[in-house]
This record gives C-alpha cells, sequence and structure tokens, in this order.
C-alpha cells in the first residue's frame, strides 16, 4: 500500500523560509523519479519541481527556481523541498508524488501560507 505523508508546511511571513518532507513507503522509492506539487482551491494542482532517481538532476516550474531546492533520500525514502524566498503567491497545499504516472491516492498534502 503506498503512503505519502507530505510534513512541515505552515504560516510564515513573506521572504521567510520553510522546509517541506515527504515519508513514502510502499512502493521502490529508489527507482522513482519524484516531485512537489502545489494546489490552491480551484486551480488545478500544479508542479512545482521534481527530482531524478539518483538526486543528481533536478527541475523547477518557473515560478520557484531560484528559490525552493527538491531533494531525497533513497535511503530514507524521503523528499525534501526548502523553500526560501516565499512569496504570497506560494500559498498553497502541497503534496508529493511520482514525476511520471503520479499514484492515484494523494497524500494528505502541507499547508503553506504565506502572508504578514
Amino acid at each position: 500500500q503506498v503512503q505519502l505523508v507530505e510534513s512541515g508546511g505552515g504560516l510564515v511571513q513573506p521572504g521567510r523560509s520553510l522546509t517541506l518532507s515527504c515519508a513514502t513507503s510502499g512502493f521502490v522509492f529508489s527507482n522513482s523519479p519524484m516531485a512537489w506539487y502545489r494546489q490552491t482551491p480551484g486551480q488545478e494542482r500544479e508542479l512545482v519541481a521534481h527530482v531524478n532517481t539518483a538526486g543528481d538532476y533536478t527541475t523547477y516550474a518557473d515560478f520557484v527556481k531560484g528559490r525552493f531546492t527538491i531533494s531525497r533520500d533513497n535511503v530514507k525514502n524521503t523528499v525534501t523541498l526548502q523553500m526560501n524566498s516565499l512569496e504570497p503567491g506560494d500559498t498553497a497545499m502541497y503534496y508529493c508524488n511520482r514525476r511520471w504516472l503520479p499514484f492515484d491516492s494523494w497524500g494528505q498534502g502541507t499547508q503553506v501560507t504565506v502572508s504578514s
């Protein structure tokens, strides 16, 4: 049974940082390119960042490039998103999942709210 458990969200002021974590189980994590996604009410879920299986190649959406860093730990089966210089537009529910063929069963997500 696939499990994706996101954590680390919260309320922060603009310009501050947060680190999101995703604990996974139930699939071969080391063989799976992983990604962080985000969604706001009434909007489609969008891709934020992705990391390859080895953790040495990453891509980012233009709206976070230079501010966010994705990484993974293939021993702990976790994915991390370091978010710096947060902006109000980053307010969303954040989820992790496979980059391609995401699992149908998403985690509960972790809410990030950026507000002064």
